[in-house]
């Protein structure tokens, strides 16, 4: 039988071990992301950042080169914004999720003008302009829907919906970057197929996913992860059946992989976590990432998903910002608390880490 859950901060260090972000680390991305279910990418550098944490000996060139390999993906999937995911993923995912994101959509297409007949010569026009290995920017794409009649120059946002839209119908997905620019490809030239995964298969696996590498978490933290029910999740554990047990501690009940090993940090596990990262964009309640007193200062906080959090032993204590001048970078830290000794050394060090990733001198301050 497994050792119940203490407290909560027995849940952030089974959390820091279950998402690889202390001990062991993987040897590949698309390994760590296929792990993760999916990684949360719309600030795409930050993303990378989240999979070098997590990922033995990663560089952002190594990372990079991954991505433009196609060894991971980068899609709208789950939720509807970007995520990466890996290769063998994307059409279950996208199968199991598109229905619901594009439900989600309906008002903002409806006011756009996408109808079913535009929606079908757009999607003509993309696979026109990609087939044959073909790689294009979303301006590019631009192009090719102009050359097919397409007027989207009144709105932006259309532009955006039709290949967003083409993404969810396993039409396109994420090509190697152009520069800086990200690219489409088609999937289907991008990616072998894959068998077929009924929806119950799907939710069981996805389900399974997430409690392994982001447990201990509740039903409602996975509906919010995976943009599906509680009602799927109570399905999906259904049919997992011993895989996973439950603990309730305080109002909410936490689900967790028992035989899961958790290991404990030499010093404070010192992270610099991206925003968006998965460590806390993952849950839909927040409050254990904070200390008792941040949580019930007055004012205003800072809400952990959206911003580049301080994080010591899975408690965010702070929020960073980097700066890139002249060849240098500085990181600009500010602290809920004044850090201890031992915190203010690991965090030295954690920025040293973070430049040698980013392949940057560091400015110190």
């Amino acid at each position: 039988m497994s050792r119940p859950i203490a407290d909560a901060s027995e849940i952030l260090r089974r959390r820091l071990a279950n998402q690889h972000l202390v001990g062991q680390r993987v040897g590949e991305p698309r390994e760590m992301v296929a792990r993760l279910g999916a990684v949360q990418s719309q600030d795409y550098p930050g993303s990378l950042w989240a999979l070098a944490l997590r990922v033995k000996g990663a560089s952002i060139q190594s990372l990079q080169c991954a991505f433009d390999r196609g060894e991971i993906l980068r899609t709208h999937v789950l939720r509807p914004t970007w995520h990466l995911v890996a290769p063998e993923d994307v059409r279950w995912m996208l199968a199991l999720t598109g229905p619901r994101i594009r439900r989600s959509m309906t008002s903002r297409e409806r006011d756009l003008g996408m109808d079913p007949e535009l929606v079908s010569r757009s999607n003509d026009a993309i696979v026109r302009a990609l087939e044959g290995g073909k790689a294009l920017t979303r301006s590019e794409l631009g192009v090719a829907l102009t050359e097919a009649g397409i007027d989207w120059h009144n709105d932006g946002g259309l532009l955006a919906h039709l290949a967003s839209t083409a993404e969810l119908a396993a039409i396109i997905c994420s090509g190697p970057l152009k520069g800086t620019q990200h690219t489409y490809a088609l999937l289907d030239e991008r990616v072998p197929p894959a068998r077929s995964v009924s929806r119950d298969e799907a939710v069981a696996e996805l389900v399974c996913r997430y409690f392994t590498s982001h447990g201990p978490a509740t039903l409602n933290d996975f509906a919010w992860w995976s943009g599906l029910t509680v009602g799927d999740a109570r399905d999906g554990l259904g049919a997992l059946r011993t895989r996973f047990t439950s603990q309730k501690l305080g109002e909410l009940t936490f689900w967790f992989d028992p035989d899961a090993v958790v290991g404990r940090a030499d010093g404070p596990a010192m992270l610099l976590l991206p925003n968006f990262d998965e460590f806390t964009v993952a849950y839909r309640s927040r409050e254990l990432f904070y200390p008792r007193e941040i949580v019930y200062r007055p004012g205003p906080r800072y809400d952990a998903p959206f911003g580049n959090m301080i994080v010591v032993d899975g408690t965010v204590v702070g929020v960073w910002k980097r700066t890139a001048r002249k060849g240098l970078l500085t990181i600009d830290p500010e602290w809920f608390n004044p850090p201890s000794p031992k915190e203010a050394a690991a965090f030295d060090d954690t920025v040293g880490r973070y430049a040698a990733f980013m392949g940057l001198p560091l400015q110190r301050w």
